[in-house]
């Protein structure tokens, strides 16, 4: 994946930037393997009910009330106990070079992939729950390449950063008290100080966008340009299009549908993490299948129907190696205290950010939330608005080739 050239450049780099700042960066490799034998057995030795309940099949339907299959978790635990191998997975994952820094007293995992190209824009991208850093791995070689991996697209080559959100994966639980405001400063630190970027741009998607919009806004002076394919406001209801004459085109009703559906049947975990993340945390801290469940509903039932095929990357094994990271890394309990910590981090009043920077948007056709142009051209400076018929609310997993090409769009604003 990398030459030795460009892996000595990396670590020239961040070795060079942490002298100047009192935190040191510590190359990571990856080694979880210890627990495995035992979230294995949990796995084997979970007992599932025979057969579905006759109420919960005549509630499947194609909204986001159904809630996961009896059908779909066998099939799920089946292949985990089968062919799902952590070992192979964790090989991958360290192709890429992780490194750990502390900052504020917060140990930070991060992912550093400098491009070969001395042009280079740095970027910095942020995922959400129940995403990990894992879910913007299939975007880092698209953005590092020095030519366009998607043709007829503008291309812009990026020095791309993935860092694991406080709570999240290899990084640190955040204390009492943390918010999104005090993770985007963090990691304007990270971006300026740790790793020397003088000015960067940003992606971010779920709790990511909300920390991207907060260093998009507040931390203008190093931060040039955002992409986003998720805003911290709740998406608008219909009333609400209406009041400020917003008219919707065909797939755009379709898509506000999807919205309200999410805001009216699918957001019970919403509810349960924002007000009792502990029960729900250490309900399943332990409990591997239970865990699977509540995380694999999210990724089927929000991403694009036809995931796995075409650009989609969102196969079963994905959604495996996601709650298996979160089992290994003991990060359940403190990845959903981000929603009792943030009551207020998806806000219901609109406001812009106080910055002249670009601000790119790219709408998913079957993403959980929907936000029209004319809304979006609310809260920022907005240049671009694409409107990607395939995949969901985790594009990079989803279609990561057209979330890569629409963030390549930074390019053609960094330097006006």
């Amino acid at each position: 994946m990398w030459s030795s050239s460009a892996l000595i450049l990396a670590l020239c780099f961040v070795s060079e930037a942490a002298s100047r700042v009192t935190s040191s960066v510590k190359p990571l490799k990856i080694n979880l393997s210890e627990r495995v034998p035992h979230m294995l057995d949990l796995v084997h030795r979970t007992h599932l009910p025979p057969a579905e309940l006759s109420a919960a099949k005549s509630s499947y339907n194609t909204t986001l009330s159904s809630g996961l299959p009896l059908s779909t978790l066998k099939s799920l635990r089946k292949e985990w106990i089968t062919s799902f191998k952590w070992e192979m997975e964790q090989e991958s994952i360290n192709q890429y070079h992780h490194f750990t820094t502390k900052v504020e007293g917060q140990d930070i995992h991060f992912i550093h992939e400098p491009s070969q190209d001395p042009n280079a824009v740095p970027i910095i991208l942020l995922h959400g729950w129940p995403g990990s850093f894992l879910e913007m791995l299939p975007l880092i070689d698209l953005l590092t390449l020095k030519e366009p991996a998607v043709k007829e697209s503008h291309h812009t080559s990026f020095n791309v950063v993935v860092p694991s959100l406080p709570g999240f994966g290899l990084s640190t639980p955040a204390p009492d008290g943390w918010t999104t405001s005090d993770t985007a400063r963090i990691f304007n630190t990270l971006m300026a100080e740790v790793l020397g970027y003088q000015t960067y741009a940003v992606h971010g998607t779920d709790w990511g966008c909300a920390v991207a919009y907060e260093l998009y806004g507040q931390f203008n002076t190093t931060v040039r340009a955002a992409h986003l394919n998720f805003l911290p406001f709740f998406p608008p209801n219909l009333e609400q299009l209406a009041a400020l004459n917003i008219t919707l085109s065909g797939a755009e009703v379709d898509e506000e549908k999807r919205s309200l559906d999410w805001q009216g049947a699918g957001s019970g975990y919403f509810a349960e993490q924002t007000t009792k993340p502990n029960t729900i945390g250490l309900a399943l801290y332990d409990n591997p299948i239970g865990q699977l469940t509540w995380i694999a509903e999210k990724f089927i039932l929000w991403s694009d129907p036809r995931r796995g095929s075409g650009p989609s990357v969102l196969t079963d094994n994905e959604i495996l190696r996601v709650v298996s990271l979160y089992y290994l890394t003991h990060s359940f309990v403190s990845s959903v205290y981000i929603y009792a910590q943030n009551p207020g981090g998806f806000a219901t009043k609109y406001t812009k950010a106080k910055t002249d920077a670009p601000l790119l948007y790219t709408s998913f056709n079957y993403n959980v939330g929907f936000w029209p142009k004319a809304l979006v051209e609310e809260v920022g400076n907005l240049v671009y608005y694409k409107f990607q018929e395939f995949g969901g609310h985790f594009p990079a997993l989803d279609n990561p080739p057209a979330l890569a090409a629409d963030i390549s769009m930074i390019g053609k604003y960094w330097h006006q």
